[in-house]
Order: structure tokens, then sequence, then C-alpha cells
């Protein structure tokens, strides 16, 4: 199995900045894409950013030229660095990982989530 583990998130006044970081361990093969997706109360989960295992990245309209993801696949890693926060980025943001298995010489995805981080953006 794999277990996410996330961290970095809290409060900050708007303008501020925050940097999320979600660490993957586990015994997959490796893992193909990773991303962040957030959720306001009472609203759907949408994606905030994703990234592939080559590097390309793709961001929500409303991040875009805020928001960097990024990621680390020696350490299974994805970050997401946020800039110039706006009281409407509040929301519980969740990792989440495409992973691979390899067994009897056959493959297969896996998809798993973090368990959300609280960010706050309020003065």
């Amino acid at each position: 199995q794999v277990q996410l583990v996330e961290s970095g998130g809290g409060l900050v006044q708007p303008g501020g900045s925050l940097r999320l970081s979600c660490a993957a361990s586990g015994s997959m093969f490796s893992i193909n894409r990773m991303g962040w997706y957030r959720q306001a109360p009472g609203k759907q989960r949408d994606m905030v950013a994703i990234i592939s295992s080559g590097g390309s990245t793709k961001y929500a309209d409303s991040v875009k030229g805020r928001f960097t993801i990024s990621r680390d696949n020696a350490k299974n890693t994805v970050y997401l660095q946020m800039n110039s926060l706006k009281p409407e980025d509040t929301a519980v943001y969740y990792c989440n990982v495409d992973a691979v298995w390899l067994r009897n010489s056959r493959s297969w995805d896996e998809n798993y989530w973090g368990q959300g981080t609280q960010v706050t953006v309020s003065s």
C-alpha cells in the first residue's frame, strides 16, 4: 500500500505564501502523475495542479501564475508553492498520486489520496 504524508498547511494573511509537501512511501514500482486538489466547505473537490512523471504541469485557471507544482522523484515527494494567496484559496488541500505496481510481469496503476491539510487565508 501507499502512504501519503502531507505537511505545510496553516494560516496566512492575504498576499502571503505557503509551501505544501506530500511524501509517498510504499512498495510501488514507480509513480506517474502527482497532483494537488482542494475542497472548500460545501463545494466540490477541484484540481489545483498536476505534474507528470516527465515534469509536464497543468494548473487551474484560478491559481495560474501564483502556484507552482514540482516533484522530487528520488524522494517520491510533490510540492506546491503557493504565492500571493487570496481568501478564496482557503480550503483543505489533498495530495493525489497514481502509483504503478508490478507483479508477475503485469503492471497496473492505483490512485491514492492524502489525508488533507488545511490552508486558511485570512486577515
